[in-house]
Protein backbone atom coordinates (compact mmCIF):
# COMPACT_ATOMS: atom_id res chain seq x y z
CA UNK A 1 0.00 0.00 0.00
CA UNK A 2 1.20 3.67 -0.63
CA UNK A 3 2.23 5.96 1.55
CA UNK A 4 0.14 9.28 1.19
CA UNK A 5 1.96 12.10 -0.78
CA UNK A 6 1.11 15.62 -0.88
CA UNK A 7 2.94 15.84 -3.96
CA UNK A 8 0.32 13.52 -6.22
CA UNK A 9 -2.61 16.03 -5.34
CA UNK A 10 -3.47 17.79 -8.09
CA UNK A 11 -5.97 20.79 -9.24
CA UNK A 12 -6.40 20.42 -13.16
CA UNK A 13 -6.54 23.51 -15.62
CA UNK A 14 -6.73 23.89 -19.44
CA UNK A 15 -3.75 23.89 -21.24
CA UNK A 16 -2.48 27.51 -22.76
CA UNK A 17 -3.73 26.51 -25.82
CA UNK A 18 -7.44 25.49 -24.45
CA UNK A 19 -8.41 22.63 -23.29
CA UNK A 20 -11.23 21.08 -25.74
CA UNK A 21 -10.46 20.00 -29.25
CA UNK A 22 -12.89 18.15 -31.37
CA UNK A 23 -12.69 16.61 -34.87
CA UNK A 24 -13.81 13.75 -37.49
CA UNK A 25 -14.15 10.08 -35.76
CA UNK A 26 -11.81 8.99 -38.91
CA UNK A 27 -8.55 11.77 -37.50
CA UNK A 28 -6.20 9.25 -35.62
CA UNK A 29 -6.76 9.59 -31.70
CA UNK A 30 -3.82 10.29 -29.91
CA UNK A 31 -2.35 6.79 -28.16
CA UNK A 32 -0.40 9.21 -25.47
CA UNK A 33 0.01 12.67 -23.49
CA UNK A 34 3.20 14.06 -25.53
CA UNK A 35 2.73 13.99 -28.90
CA UNK A 36 1.84 16.89 -30.65
CA UNK A 37 -2.14 16.62 -31.65
CA UNK A 38 -3.19 15.44 -35.16
CA UNK A 39 -4.06 18.43 -37.70
CA UNK A 40 -7.43 17.33 -38.17
CA UNK A 41 -8.43 18.06 -34.34
CA UNK A 42 -9.53 22.40 -33.73
CA UNK A 43 -9.43 23.83 -30.52
CA UNK A 44 -12.43 25.54 -29.11
CA UNK A 45 -11.72 28.40 -26.95
CA UNK A 46 -12.69 29.30 -23.52
CA UNK A 47 -15.08 27.21 -21.66
CA UNK A 48 -16.70 28.06 -18.18
CA UNK A 49 -14.93 28.48 -14.59
CA UNK A 50 -16.65 25.30 -14.15
CA UNK A 51 -14.60 23.73 -16.16
CA UNK A 52 -14.99 19.71 -17.26
CA UNK A 53 -17.02 17.32 -15.19
CA UNK A 54 -16.98 13.43 -16.35
CA UNK A 55 -19.50 11.37 -15.13
CA UNK A 56 -20.39 7.75 -15.14
CA UNK A 57 -23.62 5.96 -14.17
CA UNK A 58 -23.40 2.65 -13.65
CA UNK A 59 -27.38 1.13 -12.97
CA UNK A 60 -27.24 -2.52 -11.30
CA UNK A 61 -29.87 -5.23 -10.60
CA UNK A 62 -30.09 -7.52 -7.77
CA UNK A 63 -30.78 -10.94 -7.99
CA UNK A 64 -32.48 -12.76 -5.12
CA UNK A 65 -32.86 -16.28 -4.17
CA UNK A 66 -36.20 -17.76 -2.78
CA UNK A 67 -36.11 -16.83 0.53
CA UNK A 68 -34.94 -13.26 -0.06
CA UNK A 69 -31.51 -13.91 -0.04
CA UNK A 70 -29.07 -11.44 -2.39
CA UNK A 71 -27.06 -13.77 -4.80
CA UNK A 72 -26.24 -12.05 -7.34
CA UNK A 73 -25.93 -8.27 -8.86
CA UNK A 74 -25.80 -7.65 -12.61
CA UNK A 75 -24.81 -4.58 -14.39
CA UNK A 76 -27.44 -3.46 -16.59
CA UNK A 77 -25.92 0.17 -18.08
CA UNK A 78 -23.06 2.21 -18.20
CA UNK A 79 -22.96 5.79 -19.27
CA UNK A 80 -19.99 7.98 -19.59
CA UNK A 81 -20.63 11.67 -19.86
CA UNK A 82 -18.12 14.77 -20.44
CA UNK A 83 -20.03 18.43 -19.63
CA UNK A 84 -18.76 21.75 -19.53
CA UNK A 85 -20.16 25.18 -21.18
CA UNK A 86 -18.43 26.96 -24.40
CA UNK A 87 -18.04 30.86 -23.38
CA UNK A 88 -16.83 31.88 -27.24
CA UNK A 89 -19.17 33.06 -29.88
CA UNK A 90 -17.29 31.83 -32.51
CA UNK A 91 -18.30 29.48 -35.96
CA UNK A 92 -16.25 26.10 -34.69
CA UNK A 93 -17.90 26.28 -31.15
CA UNK A 94 -21.70 26.72 -33.04
CA UNK A 95 -20.78 23.97 -35.69
CA UNK A 96 -20.36 21.58 -32.48
CA UNK A 97 -23.46 22.81 -30.71
CA UNK A 98 -26.00 22.93 -33.78
CA UNK A 99 -24.14 21.59 -36.36
CA UNK A 100 -21.66 21.95 -39.02
CA UNK A 101 -24.56 21.86 -41.52
CA UNK A 102 -26.10 24.11 -39.49
CA UNK A 103 -24.03 27.13 -39.17
CA UNK A 104 -22.37 28.99 -42.93
CA UNK A 105 -19.87 32.15 -42.41
CA UNK A 106 -19.82 34.23 -44.78
CA UNK A 107 -16.19 34.68 -46.89
CA UNK A 108 -16.25 38.20 -46.94
CA UNK A 109 -17.90 39.79 -44.07
CA UNK A 110 -16.98 36.72 -41.80
CA UNK A 111 -20.56 37.29 -40.84
CA UNK A 112 -22.37 33.93 -38.92
CA UNK A 113 -26.14 32.73 -39.77
CA UNK A 114 -26.64 29.62 -37.29
CA UNK A 115 -29.85 27.53 -38.45
CA UNK A 116 -31.75 25.81 -34.90
CA UNK A 117 -33.70 22.48 -36.07
CA UNK A 118 -33.75 18.85 -35.25
CA UNK A 119 -31.08 17.40 -37.27
CA UNK A 120 -29.26 14.95 -35.54
CA UNK A 121 -25.28 15.77 -34.75
CA UNK A 122 -22.59 13.82 -35.85
CA UNK A 123 -20.30 11.73 -33.81
CA UNK A 124 -16.76 13.27 -32.70
CA UNK A 125 -13.82 12.76 -31.62
CA UNK A 126 -12.67 15.08 -28.46
CA UNK A 127 -9.55 15.61 -26.66
CA UNK A 128 -9.08 17.42 -22.85
CA UNK A 129 -5.81 18.72 -22.34
CA UNK A 130 -5.14 19.04 -18.57
CA UNK A 131 -2.41 20.87 -16.76
CA UNK A 132 -1.91 19.32 -13.58
CA UNK A 133 -0.10 20.28 -10.35
CA UNK A 134 3.58 18.72 -10.37
CA UNK A 135 4.77 19.74 -13.70
CA UNK A 136 2.83 16.62 -15.06
CA UNK A 137 -0.29 17.14 -17.84
CA UNK A 138 -3.43 14.70 -18.76
CA UNK A 139 -4.69 14.05 -21.65
CA UNK A 140 -8.18 12.70 -21.95
CA UNK A 141 -9.25 11.15 -25.26
CA UNK A 142 -12.64 10.24 -26.40
CA UNK A 143 -12.87 8.36 -29.57
CA UNK A 144 -16.57 8.82 -30.40
CA UNK A 145 -18.67 11.38 -28.69
CA UNK A 146 -22.08 13.01 -29.39
CA UNK A 147 -23.51 16.06 -28.00
CA UNK A 148 -26.98 14.75 -26.60
CA UNK A 149 -27.94 17.22 -24.68
CA UNK A 150 -27.91 21.44 -24.83
CA UNK A 151 -28.51 23.63 -21.92
CA UNK A 152 -30.60 26.93 -21.77
CA UNK A 153 -28.40 29.53 -23.66
CA UNK A 154 -29.00 32.84 -21.16
CA UNK A 155 -28.14 36.20 -21.98
CA UNK A 156 -27.72 38.79 -18.96
CA UNK A 157 -25.61 41.89 -18.31
CA UNK A 158 -22.34 40.53 -16.66
CA UNK A 159 -22.40 37.23 -17.68
CA UNK A 160 -20.62 35.85 -20.76
CA UNK A 161 -22.80 33.96 -23.33
CA UNK A 162 -22.78 30.45 -22.82
CA UNK A 163 -23.37 26.88 -24.47
CA UNK A 164 -23.62 24.45 -21.82
CA UNK A 165 -23.12 20.94 -23.61
CA UNK A 166 -23.24 17.08 -22.76
CA UNK A 167 -21.11 14.83 -24.53
CA UNK A 168 -22.31 11.06 -24.54
CA UNK A 169 -19.17 8.93 -24.59
CA UNK A 170 -19.65 6.05 -26.68
CA UNK A 171 -17.64 2.64 -27.09
CA UNK A 172 -15.39 2.39 -29.52
CA UNK A 173 -13.92 -1.03 -31.49
CA UNK A 174 -11.92 -1.81 -28.33
CA UNK A 175 -15.25 -1.18 -26.04
CA UNK A 176 -13.78 1.81 -24.66
CA UNK A 177 -15.64 5.04 -23.73
CA UNK A 178 -12.18 7.29 -23.00
CA UNK A 179 -8.57 7.18 -22.74
CA UNK A 180 -6.62 8.65 -20.15
CA UNK A 181 -2.61 9.60 -20.39
CA UNK A 182 -0.69 11.38 -17.82
CA UNK A 183 3.22 12.60 -18.44
CA UNK A 184 5.38 14.22 -16.76
CA UNK A 185 6.29 17.83 -18.60
CA UNK A 186 10.26 17.80 -19.02
CA UNK A 187 10.96 20.90 -21.78
CA UNK A 188 7.33 21.93 -22.50
CA UNK A 189 4.08 21.33 -22.65
CA UNK A 190 4.24 18.19 -25.35
CA UNK A 191 7.08 17.31 -27.93
CA UNK A 192 6.37 17.56 -31.01
CA UNK A 193 5.36 14.80 -33.07
CA UNK A 194 8.34 14.32 -36.01
CA UNK A 195 5.87 12.62 -38.63
CA UNK A 196 3.68 15.43 -38.13
CA UNK A 197 2.63 18.63 -40.02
Amino acid sequence: MGKPNAKNVSVGKPTAAGGIFAGDTTTAAPTDARTKLPSGLEGLGYVSEDGLVNSIEVDTETITAWGGDAVLTVRTSREETFAFTFIETIALVLKEVYGPENVTVDEESGDIAVLHNAKELPNRLYVFEILMTGSKVKRIVVPNAKVNEIGDVTYVDGEPIGYEVTLGAFPDEEGNTAYEYIAEIIDGPVEEDPDGP
